[in-house]
């Protein structure tokens, strides 16, 4: 993935670099370890319990103290061995998440080619069932003409022209895939949220604060959702279960001046990274749209380099229509990069390939559940195959 360069970045300990999936696994094994070792060891029926050296013993062999077990036993886990490494169970769960967009695409590929070859009939109706699985028009045509310079077989199987489709859509999505590189040398950095109503913002923050806590950031959110009540408790609660400090107002609060005092309280706090939650807003609302450039130009009174990243969260069962989001949100705030949500509520997943084809922003995360851990870094390869049914 290309990284931005900044110096000063850091990952888990304070060393540099960007979080990732693979540098946010659990140290279970070594927890494991240090709790087995403080257990007592077990002493079998009729065997004298080993006397400290320099200790007399203080019972006969014959009268042995009975031996307790603890109140609470450690429970019972899968060895390390046999469980699938985190990077396997992530790749399911996309696979998983991904499976309406893949049974509508792959299955697609196998209904057109189990009776016939991929000629050129075959490849206009290919083409056809791209768009209507929300690649777009151009993006369609582009890879339809792609896989006819494909030196397929005379019998050509669905699965083949499904694995060449997905390393066309790799091709298409290597370019956008990039982390969010935090720089250090801002304290803090700053990452302002937004998106339409119901797109996932809050959820999404929680999100990343998690993932940004597990490789050892010091990390802020801000509840800048003041029009609606449940959002600024939602925060709360994540922020709790992610052990990150959540600044807020009551409801009604002026979010700019909410953005401003966050922002003073990061730096008095030396915070690595403040994300900013803000309201759920329609494109097409120039009143609301225009509350979201006011933030944006408070922060700047504080730092003229914030917000650092500006994220747009978009809802993937819209479809077509994150195309005119990420249109007007980049034109009013200036959109660093997105985040694709709700990938496993929709069969709309090719839309990811055809935002990067048409906008090149950078897709820094995809979500395909609720749980704290359903997001991760965008990689292409597992997303193309995930989409066409393989095995990423």
């Amino acid at each position: 993935m290309m990284e931005k360069s900044h110096p000063g970045t850091r990952t888990a300990g304070g060393k540099t670099g960007s979080w990732s999936g693979d540098s946010m696994m659990e140290t279970q094994t070594v927890q494991r370890d240090a709790a087995q070792a403080q257990q007592p060891p077990e002493i079998p029926p009729g065997t004298p319990p080993e006397t400290p050296p320099g200790r007399p013993a203080e019972s006969p062999p014959g009268d042995l103290p009975e031996v307790v077990p603890p109140a609470e036993p450690p429970p019972t886990e899968v060895p390390p061995e046999i469980q699938p490494p985190e990077g396997a169970r992530w790749m399911a769960r996309l696979r998983q998440g991904l499976s309406r967009s893949s049974a509508k695409l792959g299955g697609g590929i196998t209904d057109l080619l189990i009776k016939r070859k991929l000629d050129d009939e075959a490849l206009e109706e290919l083409e056809e069932l791209l768009i209507g699985a929300d690649l777009g028009v151009t993006t369609a045509a582009k890879l339809a003409a792609a896989l006819a310079k494909h030196r397929f077989g005379q019998d050509a199987t669905p699965d083949e022209v499904r694995a060449a489709l997905s390393q066309e859509i790799a091709r298409i999505l290597k370019p956008v895939a990039e982390t969010i590189t935090i720089n250090q040398a801002h304290k803090p950095h700053v990452i302002l949220v937004c998106g339409v109503n119901g797109s996932g913002k809050t959820t999404t923050i929680a999100k990343l604060g998690g993932l940004f806590k597990r490789v050892g950031f010091n990390v802020t959110l801000a509840a800048g959702d003041t029009f609606r009540a449940a959002a600024v408790e939602q925060l709360q609660i994540w922020g709790e279960r992610i052990k990150a400090p959540v600044f807020a107002r009551p409801i009604g609060a002026d979010a700019a001046g909410l953005a401003f005092d966050a922002l003073q309280q990061a730096k008095a706090q030396r915070a690595d990274i403040l994300i900013i939650d803000t309201a759920g807003r329609l494109q097409n609302r120039a009143d609301l749209m225009g509350e979201l450039q006011k933030i944006v130009r408070v922060l700047k009174k504080v730092d003229p380099k914030c917000p650092h990243d500006v994220l747009l969260v978009l809802d993937a069962t819209v479809g077509q229509n994150a195309h005119s989001q990420v249109e007007t949100f980049r034109a009013m705030v200036d959109v660093t990069g997105l985040v694709m949500t709700k990938l496993d509520g929709s069969a709309k997943g090719g839309v990811v390939v055809a935002l990067a084809d048409r906008f090149g922003l950078p897709v820094h995360a995809v979500g395909v559940g609720e749980g704290l851990d359903d997001m991760r870094p965008f990689d292409p390869d597992a997303f193309a195959r995930s989409l066409l049914g393989l095995a990423p």
